[in-house]
């Protein structure tokens, strides 16, 4: 800088000065941890421009990181994670069915214990550098949640057999008794329909069904169970008989197979079919069994697939706010 502007600088300085009446009480640059001030020339009045000073610091580069990123893919979580991880960052995830959660913070507070009260805790931070990825719970899982173990009229249950026939399956084979081969998943849900005492229904069944029903909803009607098989019967009175002028015939359990969250793995899940006579009418119930299994499984290999890849611990619930 040469000395013209050298001496312009200082003339617009002395001036500002003298028309403000104020002097700056200290000149060093602005120093963590230390606080800048002005004194006025007239009434010696001191004010505390730190936060001015530091606004004024940051125009060009951020006193340090801060904000929340929020995210739409667990790739991005990790990637985000390991570009802004330190010493002591953390994942934390919320396993609420309704909105879960993965969280890291980036600057998280060390480990050890705390200061003692009135003292400096060197262990602290400020933990408000964090990306939060929401997991989207699929439609599929919303809906037959929503709808487990609330009670239908034939019509609401023909229109969503109808609706959904995407997610419902065929039983196997060994699901039907028809072979003694089983696979370790088989051998569960055959499990879940002796404790229930039934056997599981097909598409088919469940589409004759519903349209039966949705027929026959005002018609007087008897119901049998067979102890031996689970199968159910209806009789009506007024019949309106399948093809082979049989009693409709109910399933006790059927098949659906739906992901816990968007674009994720798919799960089957047995829905156990249940009924109650409302006056000349039917009430249907359809109720998930154990959806808290397949909710657990996906949102656990997420959070852990998370923690190795980053290879940071993993805490179940929500941090401080």
């Amino acid at each position: 800088m040469d000395e013209f502007t050298n001496n312009a600088a200082q003339i617009i300085h002395d001036a500002a000065l003298k028309s403000a009446e104020l002097e700056t009480h200290t000149a060093a640059p602005l120093e963590v941890g230390k606080g800048q001030y002005l004194i006025t020339t007239k009434d010696q009045v001191i004010r505390n421009i730190t936060d001015e000073q530091r606004r004024a610091a940051e125009v060009l580069a951020p006193w340090r990181r801060t904000g929340t990123a929020q995210l739409k893919s667990l790739d991005s979580l990790i990637t985000w994670t390991n570009r802004n991880k330190g010493a002591t960052s953390m994942l934390f995830a919320n396993p609420d069915q309704t909105k879960p959660s993965l969280t890291c913070i980036a600057n998280y507070h060390a480990g050890g214990a705390p200061a003692a009260q009135g003292e400096k805790d060197e262990t602290a931070s400020h933990c408000d550098h964090r990306a939060v990825y929401d997991f989207p719970v699929s439609k599929e899982w919303q809906l037959w949640n929503e709808i487990s173990g609330e009670p239908m009229s034939s019509d609401q249950l023909a229109n969503l057999i109808e609706d959904n026939i995407k997610d419902i399956v065929d039983p196997t084979p060994a699901l039907l008794g028809d072979v003694e081969a089983q696979t370790e998943w088989e051998r569960r849900l055959i499990e879940v329909a002796a404790k229930f005492e039934g056997k599981f229904g097909t598409v088919t069944q469940l589409i004759r069904m519903s349209r039966e029903f949705t027929v026959n909803e005002s018609s007087d009607l008897t119901a049998k169970v067979n102890r031996d098989t689970g199968e159910q019967t209806f009789q009506f009175k007024n019949e309106h008989k399948d093809e082979q002028g049989a009693p409709i015939k109910i399933p006790t359990l059927f098949l659906i197979t739906i992901p816990v969250f968007e674009m994720g793995a798919v799960y089957r899940l047995p829905v156990r079919f249940r009924y109650r006579k409302s006056g000349p009418k039917i009430m249907f119930t359809l109720t998930l069994h154990d959806p808290q299994k397949a909710f657990d499984d996906a949102f656990n290999e997420a959070c852990n697939e998370a923690s190795e890849q980053t290879e940071l611990s993993l805490l179940v619930g929500t941090p401080e706010s």
